[in-house]
This record gives C-alpha cells, sequence and structure tokens, in this order.
C-alpha cells in the first residue's frame, strides 16, 4: 500500500477506489464514500486516504470486515452435481465427471472435496488452490448441510444421539445439528449437519443408527447453498458468500 505520490516508483498499483469498483463492491464514486468513513482496510490496516494505490494481486482488502476477491484469475463456482455424476476433472473409463461440465473453460478448476457417484448436490469448484485446501482441512472444522431421506421411522432422541457421538470403524463422528424434516410409514427425511469429512462419513452414520439411505443431497457448504441451481448448472458464487468461506478459513 502507497500514496499518489509513490506512484511512479509502484506502477503496478491501481488506485483502491478503483479496485474496489472493478470487483463489483461499489462504483468508484460509492467506493470513494467507504474509504473516506473507514470502511475499507489492506493488508489489515483502515485506509480513509483516496490517493492511496494498492497491488491486486497481493493486498488483503476489506469492506465492513468481509474479505474483498479483487483478483482478476480466480474463479469460485457452486455446481449442483447430478446423481450418477463423478466428482473428478476426468475419469479414464469415460463416465460422466464434473470436468465435462467445464471443458470450455480456460482456467484450470478443482473440487473442493468430493461426493460419491450416488450423492448429489453442492460442490465447490475453484482454482484458488489456498482457499480449496483450507475448506477441506479438518482442523477448520467448515459446515455442510445434507438432506437424506432414510429408511424407517425416526425416533425421538435419535437428534441427541448423534449430537453425542456414535462410534464407526474409524473413530467417532458426532453431528453437529440434527432434524427431522417429515416422515411417512417406512421413510423420513432428515437433514444432518456435519464438519467431517471422512469418506462416505454421512451414509455411514445413518446406518449406524439404523437408517439407511436411500438418498443423499449435500444443501450447503458454509453460508453457500444451493438454492434453486438445477441439477448439472453452475453458478459464480455471490461476494458475501466468499467473504463467508474466506472468513470461516481465517482468510
Amino acid at each position: 500500500m502507497t500514496s499518489e505520490s509513490n506512484s511512479t516508483a509502484e506502477p503496478e498499483l491501481v488506485r483502491l477506489q478503483k479496485v474496489l469498483a472493478k470487483a463489483g463492491v461499489a462504483s468508484r464514486r460509492a467506493a470513494e464514500q467507504l474509504i473516506m468513513r473507514g470502511r475499507v482496510s489492506v493488508d489489515g490496516e483502515v485506509v480513509r486516504e483516496l490517493g492511496t494505490k494498492v497491488d491486486p494481486d497481493t493486498a488483503v482488502i476489506r469492506v465492513d470486515g468481509d474479505r474483498v476477491i479483487v483478483r482478476d484469475d480466480l474463479v469460485y463456482l457452486a455446481l449442483n452435481k447430478p446423481r450418477g455424476m463423478h466428482s473428478t476433472m476426468t475419469d479414464d473409463r469415460g463416465r460422466p465427471c464434473v470436468g465435462d461440465l467445464v471443458a470450455d473453460r480456460t482456467e484450470r478448476l478443482f473440487h473442493v472435496g468430493r461426493l460419491d457417484a450416488e450423492t448429489e448436490g453442492l460442490l465447490l469448484l475453484t482454482n484458488d488452490g489456498e482457499l480449496a485446501h483450507r475448506l477441506m482441512h479438518p482442523s477448520y472444522e467448515v459446515l455442510k448441510t445434507y438432506v437424506a431421506e432414510v429408511d424407517g421411522v425416526v425416533q425421538r432422541g435419535l437428534g441427541a444421539q448423534l449430537t453425542s457421538g456414535v462410534e464407526l470403524e474409524d473413530g467417532p463422528v458426532k453431528a453437529d445439528r440434527f432434524r427431522v424434516i417429515d416422515s411417512r410409514p417406512g421413510r423420513s427425511m432428515v437433514e444432518i449437519v456435519l464438519h467431517e469429512g471422512r469418506k462416505h462419513i454421512v451414509r455411514r452414520l445413518l446406518d449406524e443408527v439404523g437408517h439407511p439411505v436411500q438418498r443423499l443431497v449435500r444443501t450447503a457448504v458454509d453460508d453457500v447453498t444451493l438454492g434453486q441451481l438445477k441439477p448439472g448448472s453452475l453458478r459464480p458464487l455471490t461476494r458475501k458468500e466468499l467473504a463467508s468461506l474466506h472468513a470461516a478459513v481465517g482468510l
């Protein structure tokens, strides 16, 4: 970060209000108002000078405490993965895979975590390696929400059992939250929230307590939700969603 008087020494730097406008935060004039009101920080320091210039490739810019992504080369997408599609970018057996949906894009994208072929729903795609690594690392305990159709009628007390912990063959697992959405003879619809990332963890957990999963949909990762996104469709993440993901993993 530097003032305008240093601009000739570092010609690669860009005015902060221009960077904010390009990132879609606000118009350039509105961005100037944000700066003057002390609502913008760069690398942890509140900025109030309109002459301030930054390096968009390295500066950590926040508005009202929320991280603003200003690099043009970074891509963040939400995908509604259809049932039967594999969470890989290529498949040597010719099976449908996530990579098929972004084959025409020039960026080298990768999926953040996996959903097994029979599980559908929200999968994040990006070329931001640092964010992806943190989202997948168990130490950050990023919450993931699933809706499952299961066999049997869920009895009172199951939620307490799941949130207290269930022992699996590879160690205990606890649900962060659990609720029954719907129940009818022989079948129930439940929502379960976990920060776990072990393979098939939702299916194994519900099977262990006597409710085998017949259909499983991931509906959210942190504050990013599936919403009305159709199977096989993609959308860019919103600025608010990106800020939330960065906050969740300490970026």
